[in-house]
């Protein structure tokens, strides 16, 4: 039996019936109405409220990279494209705002929206995350395989607007300028050659997105959601019959995707070749894929099975590098995210101090490498290396743990 306060879907449908029945037998429809009738005489409109944080925007591009540098380890150009982009954006939108407040026409405004191309574990997530802390916008981070095309099992990425409400507390005026991350924006690309059957999950998502990434109004309640549609008739009841239709803009939200396009380095060094017959590169002039990625063009985009529309409305891009042994023994030792900081509360959680050695973090680094996962390789080879610690510890009586390169090398040997 279902519990009062977690109606069923067959409940809520009952419920929702009831009161239309309800409201019709009063005269009324008992439906919102879907286009918004002109406001009475005596109607206000609602107050406007602003976010200080978004509209004195008092950063500059080396003030966001430094504050990344704490974070993110390497990634150097990304950090400099993303803090360029993220102060262009927020400036325009102070200047509009600011237009707009002096009853002017703000100036025209091509958004920022960027794509992130490089492999897993380099940090692309981070530093969105980072980047929206320090703001103070909300963010809402999704994987694009879980959309469908509208009508389809799936998600609808109109929700992502509406994630961001939740994300900002119910304020939907602050969330108007917050930042959507669409992560595995490489799984949406379908061959342009492609016949045959519905793409519901590919293109028609793309073509969804097209709209959300420029400019449209998104309800604030689903259509396809029964209990958001239940809560909007129950306040259009309590409103004594009057509505007020209540949307989010996407003028303003900053739009950033990535992908890993594994196959894309491939495909822009042949086109790089084409033309050149007989042309073998010497070993010297071999490029890792990052390198091979700065010179990526709409046209490899295309053909890799992104729409241009799509791609078109992405003008900043940029690739982030492979981490190397260095790179990840760094981020260990000197980032404030370490997870090294990590394993040490969870070992103070049993009043035993963990401490890691050079050498240690050195073979953890070198294990992590090998796993090709990049920054999340560091937490599969710290678990097996000590989870047996973690288990036998704790009560011991031990009260001091030394992590050096023989206790990761041989972990059930010491």
């Amino acid at each position: 039996m279902s519990q009062p306060n977690n109606p069923s879907p067959e409940e809520l449908q009952q419920r929702l019936q009831d009161f239309l029945r309800r409201a019709m037998e009063g005269g009324g429809s008992g439906f919102a109405p879907q286009m918004e009738p002109e406001a009475e005489e005596g109607d206000e409109p609602p107050t406007e409220k602003k976010d200080a944080k978004v509209f004195d925007f008092p950063y500059t591009p080396k003030n966001i990279k430094a504050h990344l540098d704490r974070f993110v380890i390497k990634q150097d150009e990304a950090k400099k494209v993303l803090s360029i982009a993220v102060c262009d954006h927020y400036n325009a939108v102070r200047a509009a705002n600011q237009k707009l407040a002096e009853s002017e026409t703000p100036p025209p405004y091509t958004k920022q929206n960027i794509i992130m191309l490089g492999p897993t574990g380099v940090g692309k997530t981070y530093l969105i995350k980072c980047l929206a802390e320090l703001i103070g916008v909300p963010m809402v981070k999704a994987d694009a395989t879980k959309f469908t095309e509208t009508g389809y099992v799936g998600g609808d990425v109109e929700d992502l607007v509406r994630d961001l409400v939740n994300q900002a507390d119910g304020d939907a005026e602050l969330a108007q300028y917050g930042i959507i991350y669409i992560d595995e924006i490489d799984k949406l690309a379908a061959p342009p050659n492609q016949q045959g059957g519905r793409d519901v999950s590919g293109r028609g998502v793309q073509t969804n997105l097209l709209k959300l990434m420029e400019d449209t109004d998104v309800p604030m309640r689903s259509q396809t959601d029964l209990q958001s549609q239940l809560q909007a008739a129950m306040e259009f009841q309590r409103r004594g019959g009057k509505y007020h239709k209540e949307t989010i803009s996407t003028r303003y939200i900053l739009f950033i995707v990535s992908g890993a396009f594994e196959k894309l380095p491939e495909m822009v060094e042949k086109r790089l070749n084409r033309g050149e017959i007989g042309f073998k590169p010497e070993p010297t002039d071999l490029k890792e894929p990052e390198e091979i990625l700065t010179e990526v063009a709409t046209r490899d985009f295309i053909d890799y099975g992104l729409e241009p529309e799509f791609i078109g409305r992405l003008p900043v891009r940029v690739a982030c590098n492979h981490l190397k042994v260095e790179d990840l023994f760094d981020i260990m030792q000197n980032s404030e995210g370490s997870l090294i900081r990590q394993y040490e509360a969870a070992f103070q959680a049993y009043g035993i101090e963990a401490m890691f050695t050079d050498d240690g973090l050195q073979a953890i680094a070198e294990q992590a490498a090998e796993e090709k996962t990049g920054a999340r390789g560091l937490a599969t080879v710290c678990e097996r290396a000590l989870r047996h610690f973690k288990f036998e510890l704790p009560g011991s009586g031990i009260r001091q743990l030394v992590v050096n390169g023989e206790v990761v090398a041989k972990p059930d040997a010491e």
